[in-house]
């Protein structure tokens, strides 16, 4: 079974293009790696690179509320994207385009931490619309 970890950051509300939101709803990132990454800032510079490289789909790509896309990206130790995999579709064929684009447009990723030992890791990029505050 994979023991993945979540990123210090926790939920980021994405940067959009457009700065314009529904009111009922917002996108947010989490990100989750295999327990061998336990570097916080590791983590939390891919989260970085993969939020920046995010481009939201325009209203009718948008998903219903608290529905998500996991997409899991597998990296070499020298951050090369090995592969990548939607897990989880959304409902909405852009918003699971998009997610997926987000993830390979921010590659490469930094190297891996040198005290993880495995010569490749899984993370999962989760995102999701949800409500508001």
């Amino acid at each position: 079974m994979l023991r993945l970890t979540k990123t210090a950051v926790v939920v980021l509300a994405l940067a959009l293009a457009s700065g314009a939101l529904a009111a009922s709803g917002s996108p947010q990132l989490q990100t989750y790696f295999q327990g061998s990454v336990d570097s916080p800032a590791y983590q939390q510079q891919a989260f970085q690179r993969v939020a920046k490289a995010w481009k939201q789909p325009g209203p009718k790509g948008t998903p219903a509320l608290g529905k998500k896309t996991i997409v899991q990206a597998v990296l070499d130790k020298d951050g090369k994207l090995v592969s990548t995999a939607i897990l989880t579709e959304s409902g909405a064929k852009a918003w699971d385009a998009a997610a997926l684009a987000a993830v390979k447009k921010a590659a490469p990723f930094p190297p891996l931490p040198k005290s993880t030992t495995a010569a490749t890791v899984e993370a999962h990029f989760h995102f999701a619309w949800v409500s508001s505050p």
